[in-house]
């Protein structure tokens, strides 16, 4: 029986795949979702030679992630499920594995973003190196692709 699940965003609809199946398994179980977004330091994609400038977009990146985990929980809020959000900065996969600890989540439910060959291995799995980190199980989502995205 799970209590607590953690639920990763990162904005994407691909990411938003995940919802769905952890809010089916919360209502069953009556669990908590715990959603939580990474913010990424702007000097991780943008070079700001003036320290005030880059805390103002690290800042400002921080507001977006909340408000759109706000959104998503408004979104949800029909569904009658407990959910909670956090953001937090740092390594993407780290922190989720991070996080599942400090929270006390029993399951992760994420999606992947199918990536394979060159792609993948220039920009990484973070859903593969949280399945790898993880203590707890994680049940990952492959979003369906519509028609015209399919290769």
């Amino acid at each position: 029986m799970f209590k607590r699940i953690l639920v990763p965003l990162d904005g994407s609809s691909f990411s938003e795949a995940a919802l769905q199946p952890a809010l089916e398994m919360a209502k069953c179980m009556g669990s908590t979702i715990e959603l939580l977004r990474v913010a990424i330091h702007p000097s991780n994609y943008v070079y700001v030679s003036d320290p005030a400038t880059l805390a103002q977009l690290y800042d400002s990146d921080r507001a977006h992630c909340e408000d759109y985990l706000k959104d998503v929980v408004a979104r949800f809020k029909s569904a009658g499920i407990p959910m909670r959000y956090a953001v937090l900065d740092g390594a993407v996969a780290d922190s989720i594995v991070d996080y599942a600890i400090d929270s006390g989540a029993d399951l992760i439910v994420m999606s992947t973003h199918g990536r394979t060959g060159m792609e993948r291995w220039l920009l990484g799995s973070v859903a593969e190196r949280v399945v790898r980190g993880a203590k707890v199980p994680v049940l990952l989502i492959r979003p369906q692709l519509s028609d015209s995205t399919k290769a």
